[in-house]
């Protein structure tokens, strides 16, 4: 799909924002490091969801943009182009309704494709964390390596999501492979939380790019603090550290099989699914830091993205066969109702658990009293 000259100013403006905003956090935010607490955290976190919130109130107003639509016509095409679930026959002569249908549409695409990568990213923070805890790596280096993750994961995404948009536009039956993919990872998911089965645990010696790396790397397993490589004796070795932001790179290509996929459930419009995509990794390292003081109060929540993967699966499939046909905010609706019982019933766990754990202190602390009385 070769841009337009609209599409390639809007995508150049976008990505200057992007890394405007990456520099301006390395450099002017992040000039010292430190292990960010709590509160550090829940204000990053706030500040990315709040600009990606503005961005869909951006979108709502000012969508078609994107593709230099202006006219009935050019909204029409695109509305066939990638498939939205949205008619404007009746305003072939109120070009300004039309727009309007199709901005809502659109930002409805984006919010929903955002919330779903969001969610998604929850459990890939789970993941991140278990590598650097298996890599003893201190956490004042955490944000460092997170950083370079995310810009790697920026350029990684916008090659999957273009290749991906480019076979679905070639072979539109590519959506249901992309559809029973994601219902097998929801299942396989969901076994996993129902048998306990504990893969987080990382081998740091038999890891498929530790054994890459090592094999065509000069590798050093000293700690070097928070250089990723050293030279020695005129030789460039690379680090540990280096080592975890591969790993961390991995890792995202593996996510992203599950999370580019489940967006393009939402949205065939690879600027939408790449905007969604983007926005939510720009916020997974406020929301690591986060996730690091409160991951043993979600108990449910990974039961629910399982969930979430198998509807999202199921509906590209039966929307192919023209079985169901959803709307894109009956989906955001199911998805939300997904997420908010995951978390409710890990919230009501908790309380449980913290009510049964005061009554069996009880006879204790009355032994206690008793006793100093």
């Amino acid at each position: 799909m070769i841009p337009s000259l609209n599409e390639a100013i809007f995508f150049s403006l976008f990505l200057l924002f992007i890394f405007s905003m990456l520099a301006l956090d390395l450099g002017v935010f992040s000039r010292k490091q430190h292990k960010p607490g709590f509160r550090e955290a829940l204000i990053w976190t706030c500040v990315w969801v709040g600009i990606s919130i503005a961005f869909y109130f951006f979108i709502k107003n000012h969508g078609n943009l994107i593709h230099g639509s202006d006219t009935w016509e050019a909204i029409q095409q695109r509305i066939e182009q990638f498939n939205h679930p949205i008619n404007i026959n009746d305003f072939k002569d109120n070009v300004e309704q039309a727009i309007r249908i199709y901005n809502n549409n659109l930002a409805l695409e984006y919010l929903t494709g955002y919330l779903i990568e969001y969610s998604l990213s929850v459990d890939n923070v789970f993941v991140i964390i278990m590598i650097f805890i298996s890599f003893n790596i201190r956490q004042v280096y955490y944000k460092k390596v997170l950083f370079w993750g995310i810009l790697g994961a920026v350029v990684m995404r916008f090659i999957f999501i273009f290749a991906a948009s480019a076979l679905i536009q070639q072979f539109s039956w590519f959506l249901t492979v992309f559809g029973f993919l994601l219902v097998v990872l929801g299942i396989r998911m969901g076994y996993e939380f129902a048998t306990k089965k504990d893969e987080d645990i990382i081998d740091t010696d038999r890891h498929p790019v530790v054994r890459f790396a090592s094999r065509w790397f000069s590798v050093t397993k000293e700690d070097h603090g928070e250089k990723f490589w050293i030279r020695r004796n005129d030789k460039l070795f690379i680090t540990p550290l280096f080592l975890v932001l591969l790993i961390i790179e991995f890792a995202d290509v593996i996510f992203a099989v599950d999370s580019v996929p489940a967006v393009f459930s939402v949205t065939q419009d690879p600027y939408i699914v790449f905007f969604s995509n983007i926005f939510a990794i720009l916020g997974l390292r406020s929301l690591f830091f986060l996730v690091m003081n409160v991951m043993n109060r979600f108990h449910y929540l990974k039961l629910g993205l399982a969930a979430l993967l198998t509807f999202v699966g199921l509906k590209m499939i039966l929307h192919f066969f023209g079985w169901i046909h959803l709307s894109t905010s009956q989906s955001l609706l199911i998805i939300v109702l997904i997420l908010a019982t995951s978390i409710l019933a890990s919230l009501l766990q908790n309380a449980i658990q913290k009510k049964k754990v005061n009554s069996a202190n009880i006879p204790e602390i009355e032994e206690k009293n008793h006793r100093n009385s």
